[in-house]
């Protein structure tokens, strides 16, 4: 099999085109920060106060873990702690840290091998193409650590290192509790795979059991934290930090947040995969779907029944807000929100592990602020999942006709 077509970039050239870019947006995005010196930005304040309260020892407390000031798992929190602990540099080695997960993580998806092709570098763009991945990138944000962790579970998974994935995404969900998702998606999609074999075979085919075994303990990990924590989050968090509605009680939602997030999805993954992947078969792979218009008619039936009931949020941050809000009239900004859930419903529409993540991210998102810096973690998998070309490994198997 050719692993390389005529006329495209031979494999030593896009490794170097790979180094060359790398140093090159990175020493521009250190030299952006000060060096990584620069005053608090945002949050990183706040962030930084709370690493302080975890920098008196290595190791927390009970006590330090229950009554923390933030809203999210405090992993991160944890790590920029302890390196204050050990080195007193103040805020700048989190911030490294954070830089150095980034280049680790832009290794992992865009180095390129004769598997991956010329496909790696396209995907390394995308990635670039988030606005949120290099803006956070070298901040004192918790995106980067739970990131990270989550890549190196679909990593493990995809290598069929279940256990260890198990534990990257544990560790995930210390650090942000919506990493909740991934690997609930990966424990249906197994659990459904499996059944799907059952029913075809007559029999039960449920081994090897970790390959959803791992992942389920993981998810359930979440449970440890409500337990420490008497709820979803730390009492002392929403005494002091301002909070949505929907994140103070357990069983409020707001359905709205779904739709907020689809949209993100369009914006960030499936626009530049149109653009940037094999555009012609992908307008083309639209066009069939198109040919059978009754599911493109159910698909946008039932997404605009569901918009009747739950329309997105208006109370958002993020650039597709900024964008609805330059619109003139509501009906256009529920027309934009409305056409780009639409084109992530269809683009994500054959059931497979991609699909089951995008879904499983929106649906926990209706326990969220609507902000498009939250669809940063999914990015990252989305590109690690197209560069190694792993989205038609893991689908369900075509019914036979």
């Amino acid at each position: 099999m050719r692993l390389q077509s005529k006329g495209s970039i031979r494999l030593p050239y896009q490794k170097f085109l790979f180094i060359l870019g790398i140093i090159l947006v990175y020493t521009a995005l250190i030299v952006w920060l000060d060096y990584l010196q620069g005053p608090y930005y945002w949050d990183e304040k706040i962030f930084w106060e709370t690493s302080l309260t975890f920098s008196d020892r290595l190791f927390p407390t009970l006590n330090e873990l229950r009554d923390y000031r933030e809203l999210s798992t405090p992993l991160p929190f944890i790590i920029f702690g302890a390196l204050e602990y050990l080195f007193d540099q103040g805020i700048f080695l989190g911030r490294l840290l954070n830089l150095l997960l980034s280049v680790s993580m832009v290794f992992i998806i865009g180095w390129p091998t004769q598997q991956k092709g010329g496909r790696a570098l396209l995907c390394l763009l995308g990635l670039f193409l988030c606005p949120y991945y290099l803006f956070l990138s070298g901040r004192l944000y918790t995106e980067m650590i739970a990131c990270f962790w989550v890549l190196l579970g679909f990593v493990g998974y995809t290598r069929r290192r279940y256990w260890l994935s198990g534990l990257a995404f544990v560790l995930a969900i210390a650090s942000r509790q919506y990493m909740l998702a991934f690997p609930v998606a990966i424990t249906i999609y197994e659990l459904s795979l499996a059944a799907l074999n059952s029913l075809r075979n007559r029999q039960l085919q449920f081994a090897p059991v970790q390959k959803w075994l791992a992942p389920l303990i993981a998810s359930l990990s979440i449970f440890g934290w409500f337990y420490l924590f008497q709820g979803l989050t730390p009492e002392t968090a929403l005494d002091v930090r301002p909070a949505p509605e929907i994140q103070k009680t357990a069983w409020a939602i707001a359905p709205g947040g779904a739709l907020n997030f689809l949209g993100f999805v369009t914006l960030y993954m499936v626009i530049p995969e149109l653009f940037l992947l094999q555009p012609v078969a992908k307008l083309k792979a639209l066009r069939q779907k198109l040919k059978v218009p009754s599911k493109v008619w159910i698909i946008a039936a039932v997404l605009l029944f569901y918009f009747l009931f739950f329309p997105p949020l208006s109370d958002a941050a993020g650039n597709l807000k900024k964008v609805a809000n330059a619109l003139p009239y509501d009906a256009l900004r529920l027309l934009l929100f409305y056409g780009l859930a639409l084109v992530a419903c269809l683009r994500f529409s054959r059931p497979n592990l991609l699909s089951i993540l995008v879904f499983i991210n929106s649906f926990i998102m209706v326990k969220a602020f609507p902000w498009d810096r939250y669809v940063l973690p999914l990015v990252v998998v989305f590109w690690y999942i197209k560069a190694n070309g792993l989205e038609e490994k893991f689908s369900f198997p075509k019914s036979e006709e």
